[in-house]
């Protein structure tokens, strides 16, 4: 027997792109930081797990860059884009923790906002992440030597 390491997975799909959640206002992303090429905007359905809600599923344009596959979504316009959503579904929920865990494949979720989708359907098309980043940007300008 193989002795493998396992790790939990939401979706069914295998695990697709990369993730990173930008928190900076002033940084928008029009190039990868990883490598530097210009970025594109893809709209993704977003399946997010909002404490004290539950999951939802969120039709989001973000920045992306193919080269990398790594989706870059700016924390404001999706914190803005959550709490408009859920003002209709739970006013209660908004400003709640969550967690972006992966994309649903857009057939099914443009399917479900015209005739709903069950959990099980859902999770046979999510694919979760294969990994996370954190961006940490440091401003240009003038440091004292050894820092």
């Amino acid at each position: 027997m193989q002795n493998k390491k396992a790790r939990k997975r939401f979706g069914e799909l295998p695990p697709r792109y990369l993730f990173m959640l930008n928190p900076y206002e002033t940084e928008r992303l029009s190039k990868c930081p990883k490598c530097s090429r210009l970025t594109k905007l893809r709209k993704f359905a977003l399946f997010i797990h909002i404490d004290d809600l539950g999951i939802i599923l969120l039709g989001k344009t973000c920045r992306f860059c193919p080269h990398c596959d790594l989706i870059m979504a700016h924390q404001d316009e999706l914190e803005h884009e959550l709490a408009n959503n859920l003002a209709f579904i739970d006013p209660d929920a908004i400003g709640n923790d969550y967690l972006v865990l992966g994309t649903v494949d857009m057939r099914v979720w443009r399917k479900g906002l015209k005739s709903g989708n069950d959990f099980d359907t859902v999770l046979k098309h999510t694919a979760d992440f294969k990994k996370h980043f954190d961006l940490i940007v440091e401003p240009g300008g003038w440091y004292p030597a050894g820092k």
